[in-house]
């Protein structure tokens, strides 16, 4: 597992989104989901060679949201929240 730092880039800004840990480190030009639920297209990846930190992230991945006709907006039903995430890591009581 690697522990990144998602940074949104809007405009001419660079807004921190959250440090996350992912299985497969993404690539510049890939598309992927966030935990909003929402698309983003991947700008940068930018990784520290030799950084070792139990807080810190070992990259930073600079995103900014998908366009609105991306093929990638249309999940074809799929909803993220209910058919993607795995209940034995997410526990919500509060479902029916």
């Amino acid at each position: 597992m690697y522990k990144i730092l998602i940074m949104l880039h809007d405009g001419d800004d660079y807004i921190r989104m959250n440090k996350v840990y992912i299985e497969s480190m993404p690539v510049a030009g890939q598309y992927i989901i966030h935990s909003d639920g929402l698309p983003y297209y991947v700008e940068e990846v930018t990784t520290f060679v030799g950084y070792v930190s139990s807080k810190g992230a070992i990259a930073i991945v600079v995103v900014h949201p998908a366009d609105k006709d991306a093929a990638v907006n249309n999940l074809y039903g799929v909803d993220i929240a209910e058919d993607l995430d795995d209940p034995e890591y997410n526990n919500n009581e509060n479902k029916e």
